[in-house]
């Protein structure tokens, strides 16, 4: 009997014993939705007065005051799940056309061979596979230029995880770790870091030095949890935290097919070369011209397209082929509207400005060292809430920064640790429109991946709460 077999077998009688099954996100984000709106008939609704700063609208510290309750009603909770929707349209539609191009490209063989005869060569030089690419993802990250559109480039991983007999959890962790352990500390960004040094009066991208550092510990503790993890999954595949259920997925003739030579065709090679270049146009050009994933998802019809004119597809089968595509991908986009829905439910009842303002009052009495921590738990509180980065820097920023003057600490840690707070919790929120659908598109529970990234997640909290305090330390400046 061989390991297949046995996996199989015992699988099967966990299953037996199993008495009840996890739930499905989108489950599990209608019950967060309705906690939410529960608390809306809790917490007392107010507002900080705002101050519109160039293209910024600031909250104006000391402002806080009460307003009336707008509790949320039924039909105000299904209607939010709509609004939630509508809200994400964006990223959902960048989903659909992202699964759509690549269904076309995978028609093709162009990934399959071009993947093929990669892993060939790496197959067992794990560390040289994972590096590079993690490393890629990273520097992207860590500069703004992938953050959301990260779940186009999941099947890649997934492609890579296939070939490499290794779960589908480490396929979407290398693309999505990779690009997050980036963006998490971000050097560049301007989406988060900028918009919240703005805020806070500090020259673009000032201590950049000081961050490099940041960003290279993340992700060489990233790399090494990565590769520690697929190791154990080549030697025992048991060990891996899907169970033994993705054996069954496992195309065994295809990896073994992957033993022998293969050639990737002049077509194959066109092919990957539009794809690439397209892809390497949108990351210049969202700099110049500040595309967005609306944008983006206009270059994957026009990508699907481009490549199926390459193998020589006809109109109907390059149509019906994106269609199908889209369709796979249905449940992986639609999760991005639901997690959305939780941002409505509480920006509409404003009682987010009730909460932000009771962390400024808890921090307030503490120690310079004691508050900058306070603020990097405090921002990851509160990111579960507000799951957008640019959102929570222009909720937070505005009070902690008189905050942090107040306390002797400097602006450029009060940023450092609202960085921090959004990164640690971004890869573990529930409320990430991202982050569920990159589990939707790669078959992955919400529960199973919290058991893969609480040890990761662990770490990073450490090493945030570390380079917060010698921070502290250092007077990090330069003011």
């Amino acid at each position: 009997m061989d390991l297949w077999t046995k996996q199989e077998i015992t699988q099967e009688k966990k299953m037996k014993k199993r008495r009840y099954a996890q739930p499905d996100a989108y489950v599990l984000l209608f019950f967060v939705a309705l906690i939410c709106a529960i608390s809306t008939y809790i917490l007392p609704a107010g507002v900080f007065n705002t101050v519109k700063k160039g293209d910024i609208t600031a909250s104006v510290p000391g402002s806080y005051h009460a307003v009336a309750s707008n509790p949320t009603s039924f039909v105000d909770f299904f209607t939010a799940i709509q609004n939630g929707m509508v809200k994400g349209a964006p990223i959902i539609f960048l989903i659909l056309f992202t699964s759509g191009a690549l269904a076309i490209i995978e028609k093709t063989g162009a990934i399959d061979a071009f993947l093929k005869s990669t892993i060939t060569r790496f197959r067992n030089r794990l560390l040289l596979l994972i590096i590079p690419v993690g490393l890629i993802f990273s520097v992207l990250g860590t500069t703004g230029i992938v953050v959301n559109s990260v779940i186009a480039f999941i099947p890649l991983g997934l492609f890579i995880a296939r070939g490499l007999k290794l779960d589908p959890l480490f396929g979407a962790a290398l693309i999505y770790l990779g690009t997050y352990a980036g963006w998490n500390v971000p050097v560049f960004a301007p989406q988060t870091l900028g918009l919240s040094q703005r805020i806070a009066g500090l020259p673009l991208f000032s201590g950049i030095g000081y961050r490099i550092v940041i960003f290279a510990a993340f992700l060489v503790v990233t790399v090494l949890y990565l590769y520690v993890y697929a190791r154990k999954i080549r030697k025992d595949p048991s060990k891996s935290v899907l169970g033994v259920d993705w054996l069954r997925d496992v195309d065994r003739g295809e990896v073994a097919g992957i033993n022998s030579k293969t050639t990737v065709t002049l077509q194959q090679k066109l092919i990957l070369l539009f794809a690439g270049a397209s892809l390497l146009a949108f990351m210049i050009l969202s700099q110049k011209m500040k595309w967005t994933e609306n944008e983006m998802a206009g270059l994957f019809i026009f990508m699907g397209i481009g490549c199926g004119l390459i193998a020589r597809m006809s109109a109907n089968e390059i149509a019906s082929t994106f269609i199908h595509g889209c369709k796979q991908m249905v449940y992986g986009a639609l999760i991005v509207g639901m997690a959305r829905a939780v941002g409505v439910i509480l920006d509409d009842a404003k009682i987010l400005d009730t909460i932000v303002n009771a962390l400024a009052t808890v921090l307030a009495p503490l120690s310079p060292m004691a508050a900058s921590i306070g603020m990097y738990i405090g921002s990851a509180s509160l990111h579960f809430l507000i799951s957008s980065g640019s959102g929570e820097a222009t909720v937070l920023m505005p009070i902690l920064v008189p905050l942090a003057d107040l306390l002797h600490i400097t602006r450029q840690v009060a940023v450092q640790a609202v960085m921090f707070g959004e990164g640690v919790v971004n890869t573990i929120n529930p409320t990430s429109g991202v982050m569920m659908g990159v589990l939707a598109t790669s078959g992955i529970s919400y529960g199973k991946w919290l058991k893969f990234m609480f040890p990761l997640t662990a770490v990073w909290f450490l090493l945030g709460i570390i380079f917060t305090i010698i921070g502290v330390l250092m007077n990090w400046g330069p003011f």
